[in-house]
């Protein structure tokens, strides 16, 4: 059974940080930050039995690294040894440090496993990401809609001292990841059908940027009004090589898709590909709201925070970023190689996402477990319609190098209906790592990029 420190989100926000849940923050919220809170907002104090460490502030890789060089290598903690392994056997012992997603994952996947390290807490950020986040405290806004982001200043974190679910969603979404980053080649892998052989590897080039990234401060009120832009082009396999995607995700409103078919030689604007529709060649085992673990626009669901909770995650999992490892060595038919997944306990909000009355969506219940340091969403379960547990996703935070914060793009979707998984937006297998970047002059990092022309352009050369 899973157990919440606070079932209440008045009781949760004033026992934490000593305030009422409808009270706006004050100077002296912010004042805690970099204190008896981390600069991001998290509990800067260990749990009472040790197992998870007070914040031990950034740490940088040992000596010699730079981006192609193996980042677990370059890990100040590499080569550690677990503590203990859960599985179906001894899964009661850890149930309520696990998610009810996890718990059936260990229940119906023969052989499943999860390995236990030691926790570290060192994820952090650039002194000017804390310096901003400290004056959002009293500053950032969400706009009268109750859901979209009006102002903060960026890069930063906008609710460090998060009211409602909404503002740990938004916490998700801004949380520092350099000006963006790219994939030279990553793979899309969707496990065969029961019974059957046959992947579905993707293999594709993909960049994201966010034009609110950049270092300094700047207000995100006059800044175009986007949380990110990507692109990525399809290689293979045939039935999707040539295909390509510029989308714009924004603060305020759904999100613009253009979309480039080789076949007919055009783009096309694709108005409705965004939430639960199926991404194209995924065989409906993929919606366009699933990758990074939530992705688009937060307006079709109400957004509870339930309160925080200890939970094993998928926490400095270099195992799963690794470039010069077979892919299916890896990702398997049964799912990931447990040697590849290291997990730690960590502290998470757990924020509950129900669907609007009104509205649909194929998963009309959700549980997010958002990690108090990095602001990484490190587990999701959705529900079906009918209430029943359906997927589960778990991502596997890093320390990034290159910012110095962390980050989690890397995931794994496991349907249990189905039986099958979907693994997405990782360098692992691909023969070169990914990068972010704090600064670029490369034109994927503008936004004229991302128009329909310039897809255009790109495509038919």
């Amino acid at each position: 059974m899973i157990q919440f420190r606070a079932l209440k989100i008045g009781v949760v926000v004033s026992a934490l940080f000593g305030v009422n849940a409808v009270d706006a923050a004050t100077d002296a919220d912010a004042a805690k930050l970099g204190k008896e809170l981390t600069p991001v907002g998290a509990e800067r104090g260990g749990n009472k039995d040790g197992s998870i460490p007070a914040w031990q502030g950034t740490e940088a890789p040992t000596p010699g690294w730079v981006y192609g060089k193996s980042r677990a290598e370059h890990w100040k903690h590499s080569g550690e040894k677990s503590l203990y392994t859960i599985d179906a056997s001894n899964l009661d012992k850890y149930a309520d440090k696990l998610s009810p997603g996890q718990i059936q994952l260990l229940k119906q996947s023969k052989g499943y496993r999860m390995n236990v390290y030691p926790t570290h807490r060192t994820c952090g950020n650039p002194d000017f990401v804390v310096e901003n986040t400290r004056k959002n405290v009293t500053a950032a806004k969400l706009a009268g809609d109750g859901w979209s982001l009006k102002e903060a200043t960026v890069p930063g974190i906008p609710f460090a001292i998060p009211k409602t679910g909404t503002e740990v969603m938004w916490n998700v979404k801004m949380k520092y990841a350099g000006i963006g980053f790219e994939w030279p080649t990553l793979y899309t892998s969707l496990s065969p059908r029961q019974g059957g052989s046959e992947w579905v590897d993707a293999g594709s080039t993909q960049t994201y940027y966010f034009p609110w990234g950049k270092k300094g401060a700047a207000q995100l009120s006059q800044l175009p009004p986007v949380e990110y832009f990507t692109y990525f082009a399809y290689k293979s396999p045939t039935a999707l090589a040539g295909q390509a995607l510029a989308i714009t995700n924004y603060l305020d409103k759904g999100n613009e898709v253009f979309y480039y078919f080789p076949g007919q030689r055009r783009v096309r604007r694709m108005p409705t590909y965004a939430y639960d529709a199926p991404q194209i060649g995924f065989e409906n085992q993929y919606t366009m709201d699933e990758p990074r673990m939530f992705n688009g626009t937060i307006d079709r669901f109400d957004w509870k925070l339930v309160g925080k909770k200890e939970l094993i995650v998928g926490y400095n999992s270099f195992g799963m970023y690794d470039p010069n490892v077979k892919l299916h060595d890896v990702v398997k038919q049964d799912g990931v190689a447990s040697a590849s997944r290291r997990y730690e306990q960590h502290r998470v909000w757990v924020v509950e996402a129900t669907v609007k009355q009104g509205v649909r969506h194929v998963a009309p219940k959700r549980t997010f477990y958002v990690d108090e340091d990095s602001w990484a969403i490190v587990v999701a379960d959705d529900y079906d319609a009918q209430g029943k547990l359906w997927k589960v996703r778990e991502g596997y935070v890093i320390p990034v190098f290159e910012t110095g914060s962390c980050d989690n793009p890397a995931f794994v979707q496991y349907n249990l209906v189905d039986n099958r998984h979907v693994f997405d937006q990782s360098s692992l297998g691909a023969g070169k790592d990914m990068r972010w970047f704090v600064e670029s002059a490369d034109a994927k990092f503008k936004e004229s990029f991302y128009t329909s022309d310039n897809l255009r352009a790109i495509s038919e050369r």
